[in-house]
């Protein structure tokens, strides 16, 4: 058995609902908070956040607690602008659940308290003195207050050199960044994006500095498979995406590696003479598919695959061997 004794406090107390301490979806953090905020006296501005600190509640508990108290409508909040352009959060708690409209009539009623109506006079910002002075014009005329320590006066102009016609002017040196790349190079960088699906996203303002230095690689010696090779090799194997396919060409075309000299003795496939196409009369012979020691030739009359000797019977073969050894 229970039992209940009651005693009515003398002074300091507050009326509660018992919907409001039994509510089924408040946490004992959230009325806690509540029914603290409730039994503050009038006038008093303290947050929410400093009755949480004040009642032990902490952070997280806070947080959950508030979210149900504006969930259910014991809590309002807007955030407006007062005087002086400070930004200001106004909170309203309620004993009883209230809709956003009734909040918003019962808050428009409210005068609006800034931070700097609080301000003691020793606190308040001074008035803004300018550091730079006051703006004057300049000076235009009057003479320096301090000499100089130079000779300024006018001297005589020196006459111009005239070039010595028998000496040539040496010429620029010429570097591939100052020309433009010839049409191999744009080909080869156009052609990179069909070379990997990481090199789709090439930028298209970075295809002229990527046939600059394509134009290096080719001037050094090196063929364009070599080049495409080399950028096949540099990227990555393991999957992993290429957010940035235009820097990372830049980085592996940016150090030119010497072009491997040419084995004596073997020629490269592209510089090897093309097979001798065979003569008219080999041209027109077909090689027989049936059982021979050899590879045996013959001119087919038609769409034969086999030779007249394995298309004769057997029979026939036989008959015309024995003939062949009586005569």
């Amino acid at each position: 058995m229970i039992y209940r004794h009651h005693i009515a406090p003398p002074r300091a107390f507050s009326q509660f609902s018992h919907d409001l301490i039994r509510h089924p979806r408040l946490s004992s953090d959230a009325v806690r908070l509540l029914t603290w905020q409730l039994s503050l006296p009038d006038g008093a501005r303290e947050s929410l956040s400093r009755t949480a600190e004040r009642a032990r509640i902490g952070a997280c508990a806070f947080t959950r607690a508030k979210r149900q108290l504006k969930e259910e409508g014991f809590v309002h909040e807007r955030r407006l602008q007062g005087p002086g352009g400070h930004w200001i959060t106004q909170q309203l708690v309620s004993n009883v659940p209230l809709s956003a409209v009734e909040a918003a009539k019962i808050l428009g009623r409210m005068p609006v308290h800034t931070p700097s109506a609080d301000a003691s006079p020793q606190v308040a910002p001074s008035p803004r003195i300018p550091t730079v002075g006051i703006p004057t014009p300049p000076l235009t005329d009057g003479h320096p207050k301090k000499d100089p320590g130079e000779n300024t006066s006018h001297r005589p102009a020196e006459p111009e050199r005239q070039p010595d016609p028998s000496s040539k002017p040496e010429p620029a040196p010429e570097t591939s960044e100052t020309h433009e790349p010839p049409e191999a190079a744009r080909a080869l960088v156009a052609a990179l994006p069909h070379l990997s699906p990481d090199l789709r996203r090439i930028p298209r303002g970075m295809h002229d500095e990527l046939a600059r230095l394509v134009t290096r690689w080719l001037a050094a010696g090196h063929t364009p498979t070599a080049v495409r090779t080399h950028i096949l090799r540099g990227l990555p194997d393991d999957g992993t995406p290429v957010h940035r396919p235009g820097g990372l060409l830049r980085y592996l075309l940016r150090d030119v590696p010497p072009a491997l000299a040419p084995v004596p003795g073997i020629t490269p496939a592209s510089e090897q003479p093309a097979p001798a196409r065979p003569s008219s009369r080999l041209a027109a012979l077909r090689e027989c598919e049936g059982d021979h020691v050899q590879a045996t030739l013959f001119r087919p009359v038609g769409d034969e695959a086999r030779c007249p000797r394995c298309l004769t019977p057997p029979s026939l073969r036989a008959a015309a061997g024995a003939a062949v050894r009586r005569t």
